[in-house]
């Protein structure tokens, strides 16, 4: 079958790599560096679903109209992909993995002809270097189900190359992994690992709480969270107001789940290559959401801001810093 992969770094090389492997015909968009790398030497894939070179067709703009395509851009940057691939995706499954809140309304915006398909992916990936991508956990990819036919080919795909789960409630899945996605920010601002971050106490009372104003925002939004990662509505409504004690359970567990290789996270990997992060649509999509309901959401404001000033100028934050920043010094 004949791939597209729009996007590929750390999540959409993982992507295209694997599907290579299974024998698809693939062809990816990149930039700069990453695209130079992967036309000389294809994507050399390593770590925990093994080691492959994918021999690609890579281009800056999507060259040839595929039979799928995945968009694993940034939320932010996913209707433009859409948009630059013109008619090459009318009438076929274009499937959006996505951190955070946008993508899939964005693409379906700039190209209603697309059988657009919602996903989210529960694996973790790195971009190491130009063409070089490493899988530092495994873990599934959740798909919407909103177009039947779509949904049904993007499974089939995919599911030759890692564990599939279709969702009948991709919006409350979202917002689930929207949950999950605070161990982003943190790494993004100190440039530590989320590992390093969750294991010091100070900077997981910040996620925590940034977990907990989440989980509360979505309340008070009307969101009921789908279940993911173990993780369900009724388990994160007592999350949102359970002791600190028992609250910081959640990042612990999530940082047992990520193993000993140290995970950056995506918003860090886009500080180390210079570009601009997602967390306008991750922990800003809390923000703006709690503004909608008429509420505040201080922890999460903070916490882009400082994304902002790291992304600006460059320079890491140290614990102490980013606990003073935030306000949540001695806080429980």
């Amino acid at each position: 079958m004949k791939v597209a992969v729009i996007g590929a770094g750390a999540v959409g090389g993982t992507i295209a790599a694997l599907l290579h492997r299974a024998g698809h015909e693939v062809e990816v968009t990149a930039r700069g560096e990453h695209l130079a790398a992967i036309a000389d030497g294809g994507i050399r894939l390593s770590g925990a679903w093994g080691e492959h070179v994918a021999h690609v067709t890579a281009s800056e703009r999507l060259q040839s109209a595929p039979d799928i395509a995945f968009v694993s851009t940034k939320a932010h940057d996913a209707a433009a992909a859409v948009s630059d691939a013109g008619d090459l995706l009318d009438g076929i499954p274009v499937v959006v993995v996505q951190n955070g809140l946008g993508g899939v309304s964005g693409a379906s915006t700039a190209n209603p002809r697309a059988q657009v398909v919602g996903a989210l992916a529960l694996f973790a990936a790195s971009y190491l270097s130009p063409g070089d991508v490493a899988v530092t956990a495994t873990g599934s990819v959740y798909l919407g189900a909103d177009d039947a036919g779509a949904v049904i080919l993007a499974e089939g795909v995919l599911g030759e190359v890692l564990p599939v789960v279709v969702t009948p409630d991709f919006s409350g899945a979202l917002w689930t992994k929207l949950v999950v996605n605070q161990i982003n920010a943190l790494p993004a601002i100190t440039g530590m690992s989320a590992q390093a971050v969750i294991a010091h106490p100070g900077l997981r009372r910040i996620m925590t709480d940034g977990m907990r104003e989440t989980v509360r925002v979505a309340l008070v939004a009307g969101v009921r969270f789908a279940p993911l990662q173990g993780l369900s509505h009724p388990i994160l409504a007592a999350f949102a107001w359970a002791p600190f004690q028992v609250a910081q359970l959640l990042p612990l567990l999530l940082a047992r789940r990520m193993g000993v290789v140290p995970n950056p996270g995506s918003t860090l990997q886009s500080i180390r290559r210079g570009q601009r992060t997602e967390v306008d649509s991750l922990n800003g999509a809390v923000v703006h959401a709690a503004r909608e309901a008429g509420h505040a959401a201080p922890v999460n404001s903070a916490l882009v801001d400082l994304v902002h000033e790291v992304e600006a100028n460059g320079s890491f934050l140290t614990p102490a810093e980013v606990i003073a920043r935030t306000g949540r010094s001695g806080r429980r």
